[in-house]
């Protein structure tokens, strides 16, 4: 067995360290054992799958025991959690974050054996979660929780597995669908696929995204089931506490930001109040060298600019947006020469919208077009560094790099706004939605452990700086 405990008083660490040890002697059970002192040190070693057990005290300093459990929970949904307290009153809370067990201090002897020895049991039977397989090259088991998707070609199964392993085996959809759709994590969306609902990304109107990136189909008479079934599952997740606000479908949408260039106020403030009534945040410039100034303090989701401004003219400035972003530059002038226009577009121009359009035309161009380029973004380039939005995976000069879903969304996010500080609450509230503010411990812990693999994976450039006193800010490199 391994396990893992984590109790700030030395006392009790002491004694339940006698215990294991006075356990494998009795059982003669080899145990790998390691102990921690606090919450930061533990969450900070964790990848998920390391432990069968965690021992976690429900009272420690900073972050307690059940925020630890809510952590340990988005990387691994199968360890068995046992909680730890000279009190009861925490017991019914911790089924909330799906608890194995409550054990009230001092532990005594007789509880704790039995406790291992129901545990030990359950992992010498473990084959009874699973199924065997028989491929072409070997016999294997296969542990539900580690099957994504099955799929048939060509009267050939392939089972594809979490770790990206794929066993094929000659054999028939219907020998294995009663096994598969017996459990409440597996749906059938096509005649030719099976899905692990929880390495499902996202549902889309044909297919399932699942989190490798493959899509998998979904025949249209199963759309609307398909649909209804993860997003229960969603929901169920969620109130077990498996499921974060940064996994929610959906969850990064929000106003869009685009930058209006135009040395005119009044044309400004017609385009922008249109823009606003649409729910946008607009900055406007009325020069290039101001619009590049608020290019580089924030993201836009699309930058719609004059031809005729004061110095560089918009051609220009255009040709300078196109070398440092990959966003939408509409420009929205009164110049309706067909030259012009097409000089607009040679100089990256994605439209040319003429000021003698109607403004609901206008919208519908402008918002078409953010639509457009967000459904197509797949992933995000800052120098070295890669953003893979529908694998989810981070290369550094093409090193694949190891991050965990909050890890990677806190980086996506800070990326998506790049030169906005973000308070370590905003980022709290951005991740963890309605759960009550710790203070800060529980951001520090991820921004220190996000930090130290950006650094150390390339030393050339600190891609998220710490300002003092005020929060992180993400800062891609010079082109």
């Amino acid at each position: 067995m391994r396990i893992a405990v984590c109790d700030d008083d030395g006392a009790d660490i002491s004694r339940i360290r006698k215990l294991i040890a006075e356990y494998q002697i009795s059982r003669k059970e080899s145990i790998d054992c390691h102990y921690y002192t606090n919450s930061i040190d533990f969450l900070s070693e964790l990848k998920g799958g390391e432990y069968d057990i965690v021992l976690l005290n429900v009272r420690m300093p900073g972050i307690g025991g059940m925020q630890a459990a809510q952590e340990l929970r988005e990387l691994d949904k199968n360890v068995r959690l046992v909680f730890v307290s000279a009190s009861p009153e925490y017991a019914v809370e911790s089924y909330s974050v799906g608890a194995y067990y409550y054990l009230l201090k001092p532990i005594e002897k007789a509880s704790f054996f039995t406790l291992l020895d129901k545990i030990r049991g359950e992992l010498s039977t473990q084959i009874e979660q699973g199924f065997i397989l028989k491929s072409r090259e070997e016999v294997v088991w296969i542990a539900f929780a580690r099957l994504a998707y099955v799929e048939v070609i060509d009267k050939t199964l392939y089972f594809h597995l979490s770790e990206g392993a794929v066993r094929e085996v000659n054999a028939a959809l219907v020998d294995f669908e009663r096994k598969l759709l017996s459990r409440p994590e597996f749906l059938k969306t096509h005649r030719s696929y099976l899905v692990n609902l929880s390495y499902i990304q996202a549902v889309e109107n044909d297919c399932v995204v699942m989190k490798n990136g493959h899509k998998v189909p979904v025949s249209r008479r199963r759309r609307g089931q398909v649909q209804d079934i993860y997003m229960h599952f969603l929901h169920r997740a969620e109130a077990k506490g498996f499921v974060s606000a940064a996994d929610k479908p959906g969850h990064f949408d929000g106003p869009w930001r685009i930058l209006l260039v135009d040395d005119d106020p009044s044309e400004r403030a017609v385009w922008a109040d249109i823009m606003r009534s649409h729910g946008c945040i607009v900055k406007t410039a009325d020069n290039g060298e101001d619009a590049l100034r608020l290019a580089a303090d924030g993201p836009c989701d699309c930058i719609l600019l004059d031809v005729m401004l004061p110095g560089e003219d918009g051609f220009s400035i255009c040709e300078r947006f196109r070398k440092v972003m990959n966003i939408p530059i509409i420009f929205l002038s009164c110049l309706t020469e067909t030259d012009k226009q097409v000089e607009g577009f040679a100089a990256g121009g994605i439209d040319y919208i003429t000021k003698d359009t109607p403004a609901a035309l206008f919208w519908a161009k402008v918002e078409t077009h953010i639509r457009l380029a967000k459904a197509e973004r797949t992933q995000l380039y800052y120098g070295p560094l890669i953003l893979d939005l529908t694998r989810r995976r981070v290369q550094v000069e093409e090193k694949e790099l190891s991050f965990t879903p909050i890890e990677f969304d806190i980086l996506r996010y800070l990326s998506e706004h790049a030169g906005r500080i973000f308070t370590p609450e905003e980022i709290y509230n951005m991740i963890w939605g309605g759960r009550p503010w710790d203070g800060g411990q529980l951001v520090q812990m991820h921004m220190s452990r996000l930090r130290r693999k950006l650094e150390k994976a390339w030393e050339g450039h600190r891609f998220i700086e710490a300002v003092w006193g005020r929060g992180y800010r993400f800062v891609p490199p010079k082109q």
